[in-house]
């Protein structure tokens, strides 16, 4: 699961066009001293963590509690002061799909069936906006993977860890162990998907080669797989 093949091209041309517009020209990194700035969002601001209700990803006997964080403020705290049963969607971290988690989280908890006790995905500050089953490779293989479209450092240096941050690609076990991460550091994620006939996953990032902290047509495009 950790070798990795990779190729590159430069993204001259309109190719590149096809990407998400969110990710072409938007301001990304400052390389002003980046790897001396730690962040943790909980020291910011007076935080609540909720926690959905759990998930289980039909066929494993893990179950997934997704975490997720609120700012604290007089708005918020009147809201939830007044807030009734019938207004729990005000409450919602993620949604679930077939396979799929997303939303907002800080962190997952993990849970295997017929025990008490949760561990936690990591102990780093990160925010994940997507968790995918591989259902198919756990079908051929029998091995159980999670992966995870996920912000684990504050590359725009705004002093919080978001979706206006660098997204990265990780893979773990489905209970949480073994997390691994599959794209380079400063590289932004573009998109990935499975081939089931190779048992193999693709996926394309991109990286700043002109420093000038947006991704952009004359940034350079890389070819991963793992």
């Amino acid at each position: 699961m950790k070798n990795i093949f990779k190729y590159s091209i430069f993204a001259l041309t309109t190719f590149f066009i096809s990407c998400k517009k969110e990710e072409v020209n938007t301001p990304k990194v400052s390389y002003d001293t980046i790897s001396k700035i730690k962040v943790d969002n909980r020291s910011q601001i007076t935080n609540i963590f909720i926690a959905d209700l759990p998930i289980q990803i039909t066929g494993t006997s893990v179950l997934i509690h997704p975490i997720g964080e609120f700012s604290v403020s007089d708005g918020l705290r009147s809201r939830i002061e007044n807030t009734s049963y019938s207004d729990g969607e005000n409450f919602r971290i993620s949604n679930y799909s077939e396979f799929e988690i997303s939303g907002l989280m800080t962190n997952i908890k993990f849970q295997q069936i017929g025990q008490d006790s949760l561990t936690s995905l990591t102990d780093r500050p990160i925010a994940i906006q997507r968790i995918s089953f591989l259902k198919s490779i756990a079908d051929k293989t029998k091995k159980q993977l999670l992966i995870y479209v996920l912000e684990d450092m504050d590359s725009n240096k705004d002093r919080k860890i978001d979706s206006n941050d660098i997204k990265n690609l990780y893979v773990s076990d489905v209970d949480g162990k073994n997390l691994i991460k599959l794209s380079a550091d400063l590289h932004e994620l573009i998109d990935w998907n499975i081939i089931d006939a190779q048992n193999r996953l693709y996926f394309r990032t991109i990286e700043d080669i002109n420093k000038n902290g947006a991704f952009d047509k004359d940034d350079k495009i890389h070819y991963n797989y793992v």
